[in-house]
This record gives structure tokens, sequence and C-alpha cells, in this order.
């Protein structure tokens, strides 16, 4: 079955770095626009960062910009997202992501699981 896992996840002082790993299996996710979102304890799940196939086209969200760098390898069929300067703030659950784009709309097919991400102050 096709399926998504993240590894990285873990506690860090802020102003510190994290490095997100996502590993797919099942198949090949080539062809998918890969992606993070992450959600806060209650708070709605946001999107976080994106990239296409060729890796040349890549989105981040606005808190995200400056601080956060996502990255795929097709051969390995894996997606990362390095972490910097990290703040309290961005304490949440994290979850890799393949998709598609939709008319404007980045339409997520396969979610993993999620890893933790806590900061401290």
């Amino acid at each position: 079955q096709a399926q998504l896992i993240e590894s990285g996840g873990g506690l860090v002082q802020a102003g510190g770095s994290l490095r997100l790993s996502c590993a797919a299996s099942g198949r090949a996710f080539s062809n998918y626009i890969m992606g993070w979102f992450r959600q806060a304890p209650g708070k709605e799940r946001e999107f976080v960062s994106r990239i296409s196939w060729s890796g040349i086209r890549i989105d981040y969200a606005n808190s995200a910009k400056g601080r956060f760098t996502i990255s795929r390898d097709n051969a390995k069929n894996t997606v990362d997202l390095q972490m910097n300067s990290l703040r309290p703030e961005d304490t949440a659950v994290y979850y890799c992501t393949a998709g598609r784009v939709v008319g404007a709309d980045y339409k997520p097919a396969y979610w993993g699981q999620g890893t933790q991400v806590t900061v401290s102050s």
C-alpha cells in the first residue's frame, strides 16, 4: 500500500534547527507535488510548503519563508524539510503530503501519520 512516513521530529530550543524527512513506499511519487502541513494544538491544520516534481517550483507559507527549506529526491522517493531559526509557535505535528493541483488549490491525496515538533523557549 502507498504510504508516507515522516521522521526527524523532536524537542529543540528556540533558535535551533531540525530536519524532517519523509520516505514514500508502495509506489513512486515522482509525478506528484510533495508538501508539508502542520497542526498546532487547538489550531486548524495549515499549509507549510510544497515542491513540484522537478524541484523548480517551490512555495512556502509566509510563516516559513526565509527559515524553512523544502527539497526532494525523486530517485529515492523522499522529501525533506529543513527548519532553521525555530520558534515556539512552530510547535505542531508536521505531516508529509503527496498530491496534485486542482484548479488553483493544492489537494493532497496521501498523508503521513505525522511527526511531533516541539520548540521550547
